[in-house]
């Protein structure tokens, strides 16, 4: 069998324990697919699952928040150990809510050259000199056949694509047309879990306040300690950034826990966005009862 299930959704939408759910029915192993669980220094905030039920779990908590972890590192890492799993007659069960992790699994990814973070520098040193809307204009100006992938508020992207274009004289697009997926003998289950809006917004409310009981507060503590370069993508996770401000006495811990869930909202909102833009060819599951929810996503994978 050559099956392997994806499952994504926003953050705080129970992806992981659905995905508990179907490796204890299934014979399956979970790989992560969120970027932010890999690292080991994060625990709580990174809301990492902390009862793995006997099931066996890939990529949570093994790198370091002082390295680099790219798109491309955790494909090659994945794509390794989906074949290991199929090898053992078990099903992987991919979950997480990095978009990009998916696509690349799905679609495969560019094989660009190497662009060093010094030239990465100097463009973002630019975008932060022009402002957005000028930044645009040069990127386009640059690489016209981006005009409508890109908006003018996705700064990552921007900065990617400009750097792309201007240090290999290739746009991404071209790039992208000699993209090759690795994995596509196999059939794959891509469950899209988007659970009620009221329900899902609630759900992250609970879920933060119970982080702050659960130690995250200490866990920040730590992080501060280590003093990573503002680049480190560990720099991003949500509540990470609220917390150190509370812990630095310019804001009160319930404004921290305030900021921290707006701004999880704020993710989700992105999330959503992406997903919708992205993954048109995805099943999409909603229910708000999760026992009804879990049977119809058992029975897509066993009969579809």
């Amino acid at each position: 069998m050559n099956k392997v299930i994806l499952i994504a959704g926003p953050t705080a939408s129970g992806k992981s324990d659905l995905a508990i759910f179907l490796a204890k029915k299934l014979r399956g192993e979970i790989i992560n697919a969120d970027s932010m669980q890999v690292y080991k220094e994060v625990k709580i905030l990174s809301a990492r699952p902390i009862k793995y039920q006997k099931i066996k779990h890939h990529f949570y908590g093994f790198f370091s928040v002082k390295k680099k972890f790219s798109t491309g590192d955790w494909l090659k890492l994945t794509e390794k150990k989906i074949r290991d799993i199929l090898k053992r007659k078990k099903i992987p069960i991919v979950v997480g809510g990095t978009g990009l992790y998916f696509k690349a699994i799905t679609d495969g990814m560019a094989k660009i050259p190497n662009i060093s973070q010094a030239k990465r520098n100097q463009i973002i040193k630019e975008f932060n000199k022009l402002g957005p809307d000028l930044f645009y204009k040069k990127l386009i100006n640059l690489d016209p056949k981006i005009k409508n992938i890109i908006k003018l508020n996705d700064k990552q992207r921007m900065i990617r694509f400009y750097e792309i274009v201007k240090f290999t004289n290739k746009s991404i697009l071209d790039w992208q047309k000699n993209t090759k997926n690795n994995l596509s003998d196999l059939e794959f289950k891509k469950i899209y879990l988007n659970i009620p809006r009221e329900n899902l917004l609630k759900k992250i409310e609970v879920r933060f306040n119970k982080m702050i009981k659960s130690g995250a507060l200490n866990e920040v503590k730590k992080f501060k300690k280590l003093k990573l370069k503002p680049s480190l993508s560990a720099n991003h996770i949500l509540g990470i950034k609220e917390i150190q401000m509370f812990l630095d006495k310019k804001i009160s811990l319930n404004e921290a826990v305030n900021l921290s869930i707006i701004r999880t909202r704020q993710y989700v909102k992105r999330q959503l966005t992406w997903f919708r833009g992205q993954m048109k060819d995805w099943t999409e599951f909603n229910d708000s009862n999760q026992s009804n929810l879990r049977k119809k996503i058992l029975k897509y994978i066993r009969t579809s």
